[in-house]
């Protein structure tokens, strides 16, 4: 998956919970996707900075 895929995603959910065309059944499922798609989509930040980071020490080293 993406981050775009997920952010995606993520976007959808919210705009279902938002418009409240959720069901109470479909809550629970909703929101715990949600859940693992922020976390997914922090990771993805976490590491795409690092990289930037590496990126950025190893230019001024140089």
């Amino acid at each position: 998956m993406t981050y775009e895929a997920a952010f995606q995603e993520l976007q959808q959910i919210l705009a279902e919970l938002q418009e409240g065309t959720v069901s109470i059944d479909q809550l629970a499922q909703k929101v715990e996707r949600a859940d693992e798609l922020v976390q997914f989509c922090r990771e993805r930040l976490r590491q795409t900075e690092a990289t930037i980071q590496q990126l950025h020490s190893s230019n001024q080293s140089s």
